[in-house]
């Protein structure tokens, strides 16, 4: 006497014709709201755009008198020419300077140290410096200006280059080993014993393994760090005094106290200095984002 065992419960097939309704089904269920929501804030960042660029185009004769939202029946480009003839070069080779002279160290020397934090971990020293790494992120900016202030003038570097390169070095190491190490730790033991087997050491692994497979991170942490230095006001307004060592957020300021109620030569002097920033997002605004993104939750 044999016994059949009961065959094992299925999901019911859904037809092809079945299926295909229900997909169309899910298909026209729009959200509204979200898409509405998303079309108003569109408006809310797009409209201020433009009215920075029509009105830069606009004669400070003309600004007056006419709607402010519509585009100038004459364009001129004087407001742009008199930013330039303001010294506006030599603020953006104060600003390009400033952030190349604090980037690229920064990069170089946060992804070392991440390298030996993630190699190292099992060491006690290591993960104490991690940890002061992770406590400057706890830091803000504002908080430090007067300790930075006395030690660029105990240093005599005030009113240079240099008292805006070196606090901007230390501001950005903390969160560039945080992107850094994580992504380190993500590359396989595997080639790391495997580069060790062919007899390399821990220098030539660290340049020849760990940085091409962390390429997309070192891209992150270099745009970010450029946009965040690019954009610094603080600093430069605190430890630089005299007109040529200003970088393009002050000299910005300056320009509204030194145009006075013209609006179309500070707007003029707006879009030049956005200009740079724009087209570095631009080109790195994948990496940006998906670094960031894959760094914080792995």
């Amino acid at each position: 006497m044999t016994a059949t065992l009961p065959e094992a419960r299925r999901p019911p097939r859904i037809a092809p014709r079945e299926r295909q309704r229900r997909s169309s089904r899910r298909a026209g269920r729009r959200n509204w709201a979200g898409g509405l929501a998303g079309w108003l804030w569109l408006v809310v960042v797009a409209v201020p755009l433009y009215w920075t660029l029509i009105t830069s185009l606009k004669a400070q004769s003309r600004y007056y008198a006419s709607n402010p939202l519509v585009p100038p029946g004459d364009p001129t480009l004087d407001n742009y020419r008199l930013v330039v003839e303001s010294d506006f070069l030599r603020y953006l080779l104060n600003s390009v300077v400033v952030t190349a002279g604090a980037v690229v160290p920064a990069v170089v020397f946060s992804f070392m140290a991440a390298y030996a934090i993630v190699r190292g971990r099992h060491l006690r020293m290591l993960r104490a410096v991690n940890g002061l790494f992770l406590m400057g992120l706890a830091i803000p900016l504002q908080a430090t200006v007067i300790p930075v202030y006395l030690i660029i003038i105990k240093l005599q570097l005030y009113d240079s280059l240099a008292a805006l390169i070196l606090p901007s070095i230390a501001f950005a190491i903390p969160l560039s080993v945080l992107v850094l190490a994580n992504f380190v730790r993500d590359v396989p033991g595997e080639l790391f014993d495997s580069m060790r087997v062919d007899g390399a050491g821990e220098w030539t692994t660290m340049w020849r393994l760990a940085a091409p497979l962390t390429r997309p991170a070192i891209l992150t942490v270099t745009i970010f760090n450029a946009l965040t230095i690019w954009n610094g006001f603080l600093l430069p307004l605190v430890l630089t005094q005299s007109p040529e060592r200003r970088t393009l957020p002050l000299a910005l300021w300056t320009f509204q106290g030194q145009y006075g109620v013209n609006v179309p030569a500070v707007l003029a002097a707006v879009v030049l200095t956005t200009l740079p920033v724009l087209v570095l997002y631009a080109f790195g605004r994948r990496q940006l984002l998906s670094g960031l993104t894959a760094g914080f939750s792995r």
